[in-house]
């Protein structure tokens, strides 16, 4: 079942659709279901999602902004309008370099 509160053939502004905030990092679902979905994620510049792992497989598009992304050991600095790809299960963390904002694509094995 999708979960949303988005109707199909709307067209909207994707960086318009979330706001960074002084107090943490801010997530937006797009939309969900059992099989994966999407998420916006915004940042002001410094904030950080420690180290973790995601069950999904994921693609990390960095919308605005600049971001530094670990993985197995290796930094990786993404900027707006670049994308990453990681397998599931794999730690990593973010740290934002600017204000950033990225949209992220999970999809289970």
């Amino acid at each position: 079942m999708l979960n949303t509160d988005y109707k199909f053939g709307e067209v909207h502004s994707i960086a318009d659709q979330i706001e960074a905030g002084n107090d943490k990092v801010h997530f937006k679902h797009i939309f969900n279901n059992e099989n994966g979905g999407v998420v916006l994620v915004a940042f002001k510049a410094g904030q950080k999602l420690d180290t973790h792992t995601a069950p999904a497989e994921v693609m990390i598009n960095v919308l605005e902004g600049e971001i530094e992304f670990t993985m197995l050991n290796n930094v990786h600095t993404i900027k707006a309008g670049e994308f990453l790809l990681m397998g599931a299960d794999v730690a990593h963390s973010v740290v934002a370099k600017t204000d950033a904002k990225m949209m992220l694509i999970k999809i289970k094995p």
